[in-house]
């Protein structure tokens, strides 16, 4: 990407993941041509995942620690606000999501206002133990069916786009991947074009997934999704 170029922002939310977050930076830096910035927003990771960021001491790496303050989805918001891209993007610190895609993530915006990495769009794979596939098959075949507009994973989380995007849509930053879906909804509703690209997603190699560390926590986020499926659909619209 040549300097004439706008800025690209990533966005990477992070709660003890100092097995990974360092891998995912420089596979970031990688694929993404310059210029770009990453911006971390830890919980205050028990781990130091805060630590870690702190140590590469590199100028293109933002890290704001959170002590109070914890959730997914109000850590992706901070990191937007804090961001100074024109193309703003955000996904997870696990190497689940492959940061390869990125820059074809990224070209598919000058047809596109919103790029979504896409499990379940044709082409995608969801390569984790059946129950999480099923699962996650299950909630986002609803949301489809309720939101409608024809995507395929409503609560993706891997995402390129425009800055302008936000002139139009605000983040909600309350829960955990439901927020997204959310976030997609409104966005189709107001007009925004958005694109589904398919690509593999993998089970993580390193840490602990924070969805679903034990069952009744699994049940919990679950019943939150179909929640805030129904909720963007009959209250958000009348908004």
């Amino acid at each position: 990407m040549a300097d004439t170029q706008p800025l690209v922002s990533i966005i990477l939310a992070t709660y003890n993941e100092r097995e990974n977050i360092v891998d995912t930076i420089t596979d970031i830096f990688q694929h993404v041509r310059a210029p770009v910035e990453i911006i971390v927003v830890d919980d205050n990771s028990p781990d130091e995942t805060w630590k870690l960021v702190e140590d590469l001491d590199d100028d293109r790496v933002t890290l704001i620690r959170r002590v109070d303050t914890k959730g997914l989805a109000s850590a992706f918001n901070r990191g937007i606000i804090e961001s100074r891209g024109e193309i703003v993007g955000w996904m997870d610190a696990d190497m689940c999501m492959p940061p390869a895609m990125l820059p074809y993530m990224i070209d598919r915006l000058e047809e596109y206002d919103i790029v979504v990495g896409s499990r379940y769009a044709a082409g995608g794979i969801d390569d984790r133990e059946p129950v999480r596939v099923f699962s996650s098959r299950l909630i986002n075949g609803l949301a489809t069916l309720v939101l409608g507009y024809g995507i395929q994973d409503y609560d993706s989380g891997f995402v390129m786009l425009h800055r302008h995007v936000f002139d139009k849509v605000t983040l909600i930053p309350t829960g955990y991947g439901a927020y997204f879906m959310e976030f997609l909804y409104v966005a189709r509703r107001k007009g925004l074009t958005l694109y589904e690209m398919p690509y593999r997603f993998t089970d993580r190699a390193k840490g602990v997934s924070k969805s679903a560390p034990d069952i009744v926590s699994f049940l919990k986020t679950g019943m939150g999704y179909v929640y805030r499926i129904f909720e963007a659909r009959f209250l958000r619209s009348i908004d």
